[in-house]
């Protein structure tokens, strides 16, 4: 969530017709270690454009000063320091929605289990690879299953030292939750017609071009070289929103990984296991109508469990669909799909 200052605010599109007059206008600037955009239509929004940019900054720095573990200075971070902290809302909501996947994904999604991803370097710490003996020593010492379902807080400070010490991770929804709470501002406006694409989407109403908004889908590869600067370089296809409310994201195991003794080592973690998962499933995007938190929590669950149960996991769902890329048999890319999920070669 590494966040800096710079930011451009500019008119897209002015279009009229019989009624009032679409007016888009596009912010966008640097947060969460990358760059975000927010696409807007003002038709019907009181407010100014650079009161608008100036609250979407205003929400991402609480976001970046709450949960970023990048920040050291976040509450986060001084909570996995050790330190006694007073949680804002941000910091006890984000804890109950983990707690919620957690126990909806039977510890697929473990929030506590950031050692874990330290030790195998896919942390906020650089590690080495772990041996099984400390595989197992870290699955003991760590996870949701030693925390309460609400924190304790006492005259609104909460100390770690009580809870033994542990060190929460909320990188797997973070990034869809920042989406949705931008999202709420701007429905709390009035704003009907938006894209917020904080490295994860949400999307609602239709596009400056009055059709419902597209999202390109990355093609996985598989390569040495890791392609982290190479998103939407090679695209399986476009997505196109039903035109109403829903977050959309991607989740792979194809941008980041390192290769040991000739061993690819993903950097998904099943927190159940203690290990990186070694199945063919190569990335999975979730489009879900509750929000894009949602589709982030759904993407990352996919990842841990793989390309059968990942199937299942998109079909129960109500409203949920899903694309989901994974090496075949004979060593091939192939794809599988719901129903509803529209997606334009």
């Amino acid at each position: 969530m590494k966040k800096t200052v710079s930011m451009v605010l500019g008119l897209l599109l002015l279009l009229t017709g019989c009624g009032e007059r679409d007016r888009f206008i596009q912010i966008s600037g640097h947060a969460q270690g990358g760059v975000y955009s927010v696409k807007l239509n003002l038709r019907g929004v009181g407010v100014s454009p650079e009161t608008i940019r100036d609250s979407v900054e205003a929400i991402l720095t609480d976001i970046d000063t709450t949960l970023s573990g990048y920040n050291k200075g976040s509450l986060l971070s001084r909570f996995n320091a050790g330190e006694a902290i007073r949680p804002n809302a941000l910091f006890l909501n984000m804890y109950d929605a983990a707690y919620a996947w957690y126990e909806r994904s039977g510890g697929a999604l473990d929030f506590a289990a950031g050692p874990l991803f330290d030790a195998w370097g896919f942390g906020f710490r650089e590690g080495e690879m772990p041996s099984d003996g400390e595989v197992v020593s870290l699955l003991s010492s760590g996870g949701m299953h030693l925390l309460p379902r609400e924190l304790p807080l006492e005259d609104g400070w909460l100390d770690p030292a009580g809870l033994g010490f542990p060190r929460l991770n909320f990188n797997a929804i973070a990034q869809g939750y920042s989406c949705d709470v931008v999202a709420k501002y701007l429905y709390s406006l009035g704003v009907k017609d938006m894209l917020v694409d904080i490295g994860e989407i949400w999307c609602d109403g239709h596009n400056p071009s009055g059709l419902p908004w597209s999202v390109g889908v990355d093609r996985p590869f598989d390569r040495p070289d890791d392609g982290s600067d190479a998103l939407g370089k090679d695209l399986d296809g476009i997505w196109q929103s039903p035109g109403g409310p829903c977050g959309i994201v991607t989740s792979g195991n194809y941008r980041k990984y390192y290769i040991r003794n000739g061993r690819k080592y993903a950097h998904t973690i099943d927190p159940r296991k203690g290990y990186p998962v070694e199945h063919n499933l190569l990335s999975a995007t979730v489009v879900s109508p509750e929000g894009a938190a949602d589709a982030d929590a759904l993407a990352t669950w996919c990842m841990v469990i793989g390309l059968e149960e990942s199937r299942e996991l998109l079909l129960s769902g109500d409203g949920l669909e899903g694309y989901l890329i994974y090496t075949a048999e004979d060593g091939t890319m192939a794809e599988w799909a719901t129903p509803g999920f529209t997606l334009k070669q």
